[in-house]
């Protein structure tokens, strides 16, 4: 991997590469921020151009053995540690056991973590991954042999909020005085869940979440979609790119919530309440999660046609089949009864929530609808 290769945060990638090549990395640092921004990515970047011996440029040469042992997630100077899961009480797992999952995992989120997809990849054996004693005491080994290859060993411990209390305390005198060749270089998704006595022995670096631009840009280069589609794919994810890759692998789903806010408006503006009634056990039918995810698409499309009305196409984050249906539908949406409607999208996303009869929900929100499209 490359510096070149993290997406956004251009700022924390100059201050990492700047540390290294002075020598002054410190001994623990802290990689922070949301989920969907590349925290691992830069952290195995760091790794690989701590121990290029030919780096240039700003960036690990490529082609040298460490380069490649990095590349393929065998050096022998790098030791990751993640969150796992244990079969009973009495298990003696390390994540050493997990460690071709692990290598399965990093060739699949090469760009930025996805916790879910560790989750699938671990068979939902335990829904709470933890990092247990057994871990620290495999890193305190570690840590404390001689380096191999490098003037260094490196520590990459992802989601240090996940240690045990027991786990985490067995590794502070290390992380507070560590050897001279050992650097740990934590990654979490959530630095306020960190131990406190761990959390105030780092030095910190926050990545930013990323720009829609920047999210659309990747999904337009890498999976060949159309700049407008990206743009209205990258939107709603807030700047989390497996929260836009997921939709963008959702494509079926965004379809029929499309053509059934279609549906809805027409039959909204027709009055036709008995084809309305249909309509929502249609919907209804759906199960409540997916009906919460279509009730929140439909919020999000009626303020698009707001937007669109102020005829600024910059401003708007549209498919083209949205597009298309939104250039006759848009007039409809004004000040009147777009907070209005977007409101009762949202009390009936919350009715479901509460384990509302989803059918009667959602007909009294479309009647209401009926109202609200004519003022």
């Amino acid at each position: 991997m490359r510096f070149s290769d993290i997406l956004g945060n251009e700022q924390a990638v100059k201050q990492v590469r700047h540390l290294i090549d002075a020598d002054r990395l410190p001994h623990a640092l802290l990689l922070y921020g949301e989920p969907g921004v590349p925290k691992l990515a830069l952290a195995r970047v760091m790794a690989q151009y701590l121990h290029c011996p030919h780096r240039h440029d700003g960036e690990p040469c490529g082609v040298c053995p460490s380069c490649r042992q990095h590349e393929t997630m065998n050096h022998t100077d790098t030791f990751y540690s993640f969150p796992y899961w244990r079969k009973d009480k009495n298990s003696e797992a390390c994540c050493d056991d997990f460690i071709e999952r692990w290598r399965e995992f990093l060739a699949d989120c090469p760009v930025v973590e996805d916790y879910q997809h560790w989750l699938e990849l671990l068979k939902n054996e335990n829904s709470q991954p933890e990092i247990l004693v057994r871990e620290s005491a495999n890193i305190l080994r570690k840590m404390s042999m001689s380096s191999f290859t490098s003037k260094y060993k490196v520590s990459i411990i992802w989601l240090p909020e996940k240690l045990r209390d027991d786990a985490a305390n067995k590794l502070l005198k290390l992380i507070e005085e560590p050897y001279d060749d050992c650097k740990f270089i934590l990654v979490s998704d959530n630095a306020q869940g960190i131990l406190g006595t761990i959390y105030s022995r780092t030095q910190r670096i926050e990545l930013r979440r990323l720009s829609t631009p920047i999210v659309a840009q990747y999904l337009a280069q890498h999976y060949g979609m159309e700049a407008q589609d990206a743009l209205a794919v990258a939107a709603p994810a807030d700047g989390n790119i497996n929260m836009a890759l997921h939709s963008m692998r959702q494509d079926s789903e965004l379809h029929e919530f499309h053509q059934a806010f279609v549906e809805l408006m027409r039959l909204a503006y027709m009055r036709n309440l008995g084809k309305l009634r249909n309509w929502a056990e249609r919907v209804a039918d759906m199960k409540r999660e997916k009906s919460r995810r279509f009730l929140s698409y439909c919020s999000r499309q009626v303020r698009e046609n707001y937007i669109y009305n102020l005829h600024h196409p910059e401003l708007n984050y549209l498919t083209r089949e949205e597009q298309q249906f939104s250039s006759r539908f848009a007039p409809y949406i004004n000040e009147a009864n777009v907070e209005r409607m977007s409101e009762q999208f949202r009390l009936a996303a919350q009715h479901i929530a509460g384990n509302g009869n989803s059918k009667i929900i959602l007909f009294d929100m479309a009647v209401r609808i009926t109202i609200l499209i004519k003022v």
